[in-house]
């Protein structure tokens, strides 16, 4: 061989280590930076255009399946046949905006990426088949539908949950979107549309059911009642509180009223039936105390993270700081017709603070107590569950292309909310209410119907309120299938509107639409 041979032998030797090393450097070692380059659209094209399973309702609906596109780069889009109605737990796939709802959270299962889904067996080495994944929800196209229609064009929410399971049969809001023009194919219409939404001063993106936190008003009485009972040795009808209109907080602090300046008191019963603010202002600041309120308000799932299936839930809340211990006293208040030193309405151990004032307030849903409507259904539902708060979930399953069950969900208890003792107290107490008290547009005939009304006053002038109801539903003589929680927001310039005229119809619309379906 002569030199020159060799030499240029070793050239190509040469070239070929380094076209060897550069080969390794893009596909090992720079891959990453490839595959997330900002300029490289191939990811998108390849998540967006390929086809991905059904989403579908418990009563068999389909709210979101692929169709082919033709002459396109892209093989296929997203449809959303049933629009808004489910917008706010389907979410939508788009090409320019990405994924949002069970689009996202159950990417990988829709379009068959998960290993259990590419591999059932070894013949799965050699036969192409369709792995990918349909989604099948909790959640009911009637029940929804009932919701829907029951809101109408007023801004607020309706949850709807199976306290047994934890699983969400409806969850609607109201002002929603239509999240098919933001599956299509032009980025332009796609990017002016989704602006369009997030400029619009109603929020439709925004699903409050479970993602905005309101002041929860006398609903959230249910939770002060429960500490009472829990807590502080108060039972349905002992002690008697005497008939007030004002509550005057100790040490000091601003009185605090009845709604409509009504006078109220007698025993717990009758305090949840009229929905007295005075009793439960007191109960809480000087039977229960912080300790007991804050406890409580947290086992019923306050102040922490909610396991949802579904992105970004909010966190509903309950102060927790009401200052220094101040005293311990015998007794506050004397009972009605009291002369002199007493007789005394006697009271538990509770310690004045320095501000228990606010938690007087806190103790009726004002101040700084803030819920989600998903928090405050999950509230209602334990109460009929026994005291027992089970996980929320709007997925039962995944399925195969052809029938198989990928994934089962479980249900699975989150929280032990309250003691079976003043559970059961509470669902005779809202049973009276239903019957006999605030919630009576809540009943339903032939169903055993609970609920608890509440005017969330916002302090303005003039007065404005959100409207709420929580309550639930069951056969008799059977455990109960359904809790509810509706919110109609305040509207401006409209005057102060009652959970018991107002939301009540809207959750007996969907009570019926349950339990008739």
């Amino acid at each position: 061989m002569t030199a020159r041979i060799r030499r240029l032998g070793a050239v190509f030797i040469l070239l070929y280590a380094v076209l060897f090393v550069q080969l390794n450097r893009v596909q090992f070692v720079d891959a990453e930076d490839y595959r997330t380059h900002e300029g490289n659209i191939r990811p998108q094209l390849r998540a967006f255009g390929q086809e991905r399973g059904d989403i579908i309702t418990a009563d068999g609906v389909v709210v979101a399946f692929s169709i082919p596109v033709e002459d396109s780069t892209i093989e296929f889009r997203r449809s959303y046949p049933t629009g808004e109605r489910f917008a706010h737990v389907v979410g939508f796939q788009s090409f320019n905006q990405g994924a949002f709802g069970l689009e996202r959270e159950y990417n990988d299962q829709l379009a068959g990426e998960r290993l259990d889904q590419q591999f059932e067996s070894l013949k799965d080495l050699f036969v192409e088949r369709d792995t990918t994944g349909t989604v099948v929800m909790t959640m009911r196209d009637d029940v929804q539908q009932a919701a829907q229609e029951a809101l109408g064009e007023r801004r607020g929410s309706v949850v709807a949950i199976d306290p047994r399971t934890g699983g969400i049969v409806a969850m609607w809001t109201y002002p929603s979107f239509d999240p098919n023009p933001l599956a299509g194919l032009d980025g332009t219409l796609v990017n002016e549309t989704y602006s369009a939404l997030l400029d619009d001063p109603d929020d439709p993106l925004l699903a409050k059911a479970y993602r905005e936190v309101f002041f929860p008003g006398s609903t959230f009485k249910l939770v002060t009642a429960a500490a009472a009972i829990d807590t502080a040795d108060i039972s349905l009808t002992s002690p008697v509180w005497p008939q007030a209109n004002v509550y005057s907080p100790l040490p000091s602090g601003s009185d605090l009223r009845n709604f409509g300046g009504s006078t109220c008191g007698g025993d717990l019963r009758e305090a949840l039936r009229v929905s007295c603010n005075t009793t439960f202002a007191e109960i809480g600041a000087e039977w229960v105390g912080p300790d007991g309120m804050v406890r409580t308000a947290e086992n019923f799932g306050f102040n922490a993270a909610v396991p949802i299936d579904l992105p970004n839930a909010a966190r509903s809340n309950f102060p927790v700081d009401y200052g220094a211990r101040l005293a311990d006293v015998d007794h506050y208040r004397p009972t009605e017709g009291a002369e002199g030193d007493g007789p005394f309405l006697p009271n538990g151990d509770t310690p004045i603070h320095e501000n228990s004032a606010i938690l007087a307030q806190t103790s009726i849903g004002q101040n700084d107590v803030k819920a989600t409507p998903l928090q405050m259904a999950m509230v209602a539902g334990a109460i009929a569950n026994g005291g027992r708060m089970m996980e929320p979930h709007v997925v039962s399953e995944v399925r195969s292309s052809d029938g198989d069950v990928y994934d089962t969900v479980e249900p699975s208890l989150w929280r032990v909310a309250t003691s079976p003792l003043a559970a059961d107290l509470l669902q005779e107490a809202m049973i009276n209410v239903a019957e006999n008290g605030t919630a009576r547009n809540l009943a339903v005939p032939g169903l055993v119907v609970g609920g608890k009304t509440g005017t969330a006053q916002l302090g303005t002038d003039p007065p404005n309120s959100h409207a709420w109801i929580v309550g639930f539903a069951g056969r008799p003589g059977e455990d109960a299938e359904l809790a509810v929680a509706v919110i109609v927001e305040a509207q401006p310039g409209a005057s102060e509107q009652t959970g018991g005229a107002v939301a009540a119809p809207i959750a007996r619309a969907v009570i019926e639409a349950y339990f008739n379906g």
